[in-house]
């Protein structure tokens, strides 16, 4: 029987509402509008973390030693702009830029220090890098082998979206084509070696942040993620197998109803494109996705009136 919530008022809260919604729109089942599991989290709270990485690898790892000891539950690494765009801390077009926005890596022992003391079986750790992506996983792998790690329990996620790159951020190394031969690689290879791993976060952050609207923010972040589908099943991957580990990232703005409105929209839609490309498993029609605030309404909270 499912635990009774209450408000610190004393309210009990329902475990869902039905009206006026209809009764075939429940959360959990398809096409998951109102959230892709029943209870969504009333039962078992989302994964906190806090977005982190600077400077050296000694430094972040002290910072992510202190973010373990006060109960964040995953780590989420932030890479200098050199590390995601391939170049080492000493080559010449990384002067000025070496640590300034995310940690550098250069290199397995760089990684190392980064995860020092951490065990990367017992941690979900996204890290937020897309051209170099396969780079990264790849250290971040072999390390979990040097650890003598269970493969099959590592977790976490590497955004790996590379076509926003193109339209809202500008890390990108490769042209499209040979791109989305990587991606979909990892897709193949993550699935079959690390299954627990989310291969892809589909950014709609960025093309907000890049000047888009809620409407516009979804329709390109969709249409990217329908690509990624495609180009999965041209290679012959089984949709039912490698779209279980895809995930999004949007961003939320100061328009509450918007947005909740955006996300369940994203869900139905997402789950209606799976299922015309052949998605018969629910775990593959499921949207599931990380949310958070973007740069662009930061300044105008200071001044919200309720």
């Amino acid at each position: 029987m499912e635990k009774q919530i209450k408000t610190d008022s004393g309210i009990e809260i329902q475990p869902v509402y039905t009206e006026p919604v209809p009764m075939t729109e429940m959360p959990g089942s398809f096409p998951f509008t109102r959230g892709v599991h029943a209870s969504m989290y009333r039962d078992k709270l989302w994964t906190m973390r806090q977005y982190a990485g600077f400077s050296t690898a000694e430094e972040s790892n002290r910072r992510y030693h202190y973010l373990l000891s006060q109960g964040v539950m995953g780590l989420s690494v932030a890479f200098d702009l050199p590390t995601q765009i391939g170049y080492d801390s000493d080559h010449p077009m990384s002067e000025g830029e070496v640590g300034k926005v995310g940690v550098a890596i250069d290199s397995l022992e760089d990684m190392e220090v980064l995860f020092q003391g951490i065990s990367l079986e017992n941690i979900s750790t996204s890290m937020t890098i897309n051209a170099t992506g396969f780079i990264l996983l790849a250290l971040y792998i072999a390390l979990a082998k040097r650890q003598g790690a269970d493969l099959k329990k590592i977790s976490g996620t590497i955004q790996n979206d590379i076509l926003k790159e193109y339209a809202a951020r500008g890390t990108f190394i490769y042209p499209p084509q040979p791109s989305m031969r990587v991606i979909t690689d990892i897709f193949d290879y993550c699935s079959r070696e690390v299954p627990k791993w989310n291969t892809i976060s589909i950014s709609g952050y960025h093309i907000r942040e890049a000047g888009a609207n809620a409407v516009q923010e979804l329709a390109f972040t969709l249409a990217n993620g329908k690509a990624y589908l495609k180009a999965a099943l041209e290679k012959g991957l089984d949709i039912n197998v490698f779209a279980k580990r895809l995930s999004f990232f949007f961003n939320a703005h100061n328009h509450l109803f918007e947005e909740v409105a955006k996300f369940r929209a994203a869900r139905r839609m997402w789950a209606n494109i799976t299922k015309e490309l052949g998605a018969t498993d629910p775990k593959a029609q499921m949207l599931r996705f990380h949310t958070q605030t973007g740069a662009a309404p930061l300044p105008h909270n200071s001044h919200t009136t309720i």
